[in-house]
């Protein structure tokens, strides 16, 4: 059967408290979406005039990753105020007028909160390393050397060494998971908690429809101070810097994921449950434990909504089996849970290289997401089939690629700014010098290049995340398995009072066939792939998708 698909979104966000579940999350990293005051630097202003274009993808939300005050050593994952913006992005106004603007084109605004460590230059901290009996004292996580002097736990930063840091202001070791610079806060202190909800709260006062929670498993840590365990070398995996890392090296069963976070994240529901229409997604940051935590964190209704799923950030390709062997393992491990799936983000190599993926195969692999049981989180020029930059060494901002460099390049490859023209400096994206070069392998990519093309990507993106909002037993059905291989994967979704769907794809470069179920399908058109069928048998090309309803 033929379809048109409808670009855009309706005109104002409408009330729906389920809106998150299936829903479609575009990630802008704002550093490097559009430049509007000619500093090199991507700000909220900016995001407002892109607004319209966001809307033209039918997406349903936008994740903005942080812009808090910072002194951006982690380009603001180190807040210093979690009140404000950080001046090269804008101001409160400039946040209001965003989440307005918003609204009106129907999309909703969800801020990346990290809220397990702040800056070193936060007042918090500065308060809390003057002295040991001080009234913010305790809101970080200090500890005596031990006797030798050294820290007091084998604990490692995944930014590379041990996570302690010795200050001699205050005589003692602070935790920092990630850079020095970002002591972690102490979530066993009930005052600590109280801060970061009233700090949920100012934001949701503000209008905000919800949050993506970072490193939400590392909020507390164990409270005896136990050394963590070795990990064996055939259980290590990572989708950051696996083979440079020693991180890698530990089971790290005392640093986080400890049961108490249960009890906070259950208060910081209660918190948006005063609220209408508000969600949350928080990102587990775990290799060995995630798709468990995500089951305990999505839990009933009285946690998470969804978890962030790092199962396709990984290196490994996707194949028909590794998809099926992810989907089945969630429903085992997280069965009551609701994930939110994602192939690229701004920590991980833009998936297009990761897996090498020709432009046939990016469209199949949008395909898969967008047919998947879950949410889907999109990444900031993905929608243009954006390979990963090249960054010289001298042009690097990181400091993670800085220091495992040059065995590990960092993650500025995936956020260099967006190409938004073919013809004007910077690709549109600032007047000046921007803060990581333009890619200029990514100029053919440009958005106005391919607005012009009916054929293009970005309007394939278009198509199939109308189809998702069309067909509610895609966004919010049942998933059933029918086959699976490395070079196929087929399965139904399934809804009360909708179609059902078939699904079928082909990873391989030769042509495959899966057999249609019994039932009277039609073949979905309009969608851009190409297959033969015979009778109950779809013979599949390269790189080609099937969708039929029954």
């Amino acid at each position: 059967m033929n379809m048109a698909l409808p670009v855009g979104q309706q005109s104002k966000v409408v009330r729906d408290p389920d809106w998150w579940r299936g829903a479609v999350i575009y990630q802008i990293y704002p550093r490097s979406y559009q430049d509007s005051n000619a500093d090199g630097i991507g700000d909220l202003a900016g995001i407002i005039h892109r607004l319209p274009y966001v809307a033209s993808l039918g997406v349903d939300a936008i994740w903005i990753s942080p812009f808090f005050t910072s002194p951006m050593l982690d380009f603001g994952y180190d807040v210093s105020d979690y009140r404000d913006i950080d001046p090269m992005f804008g101001t409160l106004g400039d946040f209001d007028a965003l989440v307005t603007r918003a609204h009106e084109l129907g999309i909703r605004i969800m801020i990346d909160l990290v809220l397990s460590h702040t800056s070193d230059q936060h007042n918090w901290f500065a308060e809390s390393r003057a002295s040991h009996d001080n009234p913010r004292a305790n809101w970080y996580v200090w500890a005596d050397a031990k006797p030798d002097g050294t820290p007091p736990t084998n604990w490692l930063s995944i930014f590379g060494g041990s996570a302690w840091q010795w200050d001699s202001e205050r005589q003692q070791y602070y935790l920092h998971n990630f850079l020095a610079s970002q002591p972690d806060l102490n979530f066993h202190e009930p005052k600590v908690q109280d801060a970061l909800l009233d700090v949920a709260r100012f934001w949701l006062e503000r209008g905000v429809d919800g949050f993506r929670l970072d490193t939400i498993n590392f909020y507390f840590h164990d409270a005896q101070l136990r050394d963590n365990p070795p990990l064996a070398p055939e259980d290590r995996n990572a989708t950051i810097a696996p083979e440079v890392n020693p991180y890698n090296f530990q089971n790290h069963k005392y640093d986080k994921n400890q049961p108490e976070n249960l009890v906070f994240l259950e208060r910081f529901r209660a918190l948006m449950e005063e609220y209408q229409d508000i969600a949350a997604v928080g990102e587990i940051g775990d290799a060995q434990y995630g798709l468990e935590l995500m089951g305990q964190y999505t839990e009933g209704t009285k946690r998470m909504h969804m978890c962030y799923s790092f199962d396709f950030l990984a290196p490994t390709p996707v194949t028909g089996n590794r998809a099926a062997k992810i989907l089945q393992d969630f429903t085992q491990i997280a069965a009551e849970s609701w994930s939110c799936w994602a192939f690229s983000n701004h920590d991980v190599m833009r998936h297009a290289s990761r897996w090498n993926l020709s432009e046939p195969a990016i469209r199949l692999h949008l395909a898969l997401i967008l047919a998947l049981r879950g949410s889907v989180c999109l990444y900031q020029g993905e929608e243009l089939g954006l390979t990963e930059a090249y960054v010289a060494y001298e042009d690097l901002q990181d400091p993670y690629g800085k220091q495992f460099w040059p065995r590990y390049k960092g993650r500025d490859g995936c956020r260099t700014p967006m190409p938004w023209t073919t013809d004007s400096p910077n690709a549109g994206f600032s007047e000046v010098k921007p803060w990581l070069p333009v890619a200029m392998e990514h100029l053919p990519y440009a958005v106005t290049a391919q607005e012009a093309n009916e054929a293009s990507v970005l309007n394939f993106y278009r198509t199939m995340v109308a189809f998702r909002g069309m067909r509610k037993a895609l966004s919010k059905g049942l998933l059933t398995m029918l086959d699976a291989s490395d070079e196929v994967l087929a399965f139904t979704r399934t809804l009360d009072g909708e179609a059902p769907i078939f699904c079928a794809f082909n990873f391989s470069e030769t042509a495959q066939t899966v057999q249609l179920p019994g039932g009277d399908w039609a073949e979905i058109k309009g969608l851009g792939f190409t297959s033969e069928r015979q009778g109950a048998t779809i013979t599949l090309p390269p790189f080609q998708a099937f969708f039929a309803e029954n």
